[in-house]
């Protein structure tokens, strides 16, 4: 099965940093509007810009950026901070020396700066201060996201029950779906208000996993790409956050090791690797039009 463009219009990407060569976390007017249009051509209608982690002052200056540049640039639907209220322990391809904890005032810095345009944030809720982070988010009207966290069951449950409501790119760079420690994932499938994202590139998450998971969160599935800048180029190297990453075949690491950096996926390509696994063809176009559109609150854009 394939996608085309015209097949796929209207798909919502809540996870998403970049693609043509530009980077959400650095691009321009013009550079935005290329990864934007570039999406676009895949049949991509709208795009939750993602910032991956950076020092505070500097993310704030990045949405101040940003409140005055996405609302000339049709499909950018707002911004997703993907830390830097992260665990160390699981923070995947983001700078350890950019991570921090969610405190009082970091938190209302980047309330203040993203007012307008900051739509979702990831946080690790085992971290000090994060369930009063949660209340603050959850109050200001932004979707709060559990991710790259190490939080035992209890701790991500107790996150979703103050009003997180999103389980960022399920099963990465968070403990597994155990058995006996079911983990952020059994958290988040217990509770019907929680919508998990899930990144179906292939390498993210095995077929196996992506099927089940679609039958035992039907409705509750968001197909995301965590595309970096390099989607829609060739291999070789680029920059994610100031890090340096590899892409070979398609696979972007972080330069020496073998952590992926994102993906150069399309929702075009995800929803092919999704009905692949098993996943029936209505479910995985729902998982990239109507479960999205409904985690940012509209039923159209």
């Amino acid at each position: 099965m394939s996608v085309d463009a015209t097949d796929a219009a209207g798909f919502v990407d809540l996870h998403c940093h970049g693609g043509a060569g530009y980077s959400f976390d650095d691009a321009d007017a013009s550079g935005i509007e290329a990864a934007l249009q570039y999406h676009h051509g895949q049949g991509t209608d709208g795009v939750v810009l993602s910032l991956v982690s950076a020092p505070v002052p500097a993310l704030a200056r990045r949405l101040g950026d940003l409140r005055r540049i996405l609302p000339s640039l049709p499909g950018a639907l707002g911004v997703h901070l993907e830390g830097p209220f992260l665990s160390p322990e699981r923070r995947g391809a983001h700078d350890p020396d950019a991570l921090t904890v969610p405190s009082r005032e970091a938190v209302g810095a980047l309330l203040a700066a993203g007012e307008g345009v900051l739509r979702q944030i990831t946080i690790a809720p085992e971290l000090p201060g994060a369930a009063e982070a949660i209340d603050a988010f959850v109050a200001a009207g932004v979707t709060v996201a559990v991710g790259h966290t190490q939080a035992d069951h209890d701790t991500a449950a107790s996150a979703f029950d103050r009003g997180a409501s999103l389980l960022t790119h399920a099963f990465n760079a968070m403990p597994g779906l155990g058995h006996r420690e079911p983990g952020p994932v059994g958290a988040a499938l217990e509770r019907d208000h929680v919508v998990l994202e899930v990144v179906a590139d292939g390498m993210h998450v095995h077929p196996v996993v992506l099927r089940t998971l679609f039958a035992a969160a039907s409705g509750r599935v968001a197909l995301v790409t965590d595309a970096m800048a390099a989607t829609g180029l060739g291999d070789g190297g680029y920059l994610l956050g100031g890090l340096d990453v590899e892409v070979r075949g398609g696979r972007p690491l972080l330069r020496g090791t073998d952590t992926l950096a994102g993906s150069t996926l399309t929702l075009a390509r995800a929803i092919e690797v999704v009905v692949a696994s098993g996943v029936p063809r209505p479910d995985a176009f729902a998982a990239a039009t109507s479960v999205p559109r409904r985690v940012l609150g509209q039923d159209t854009l």
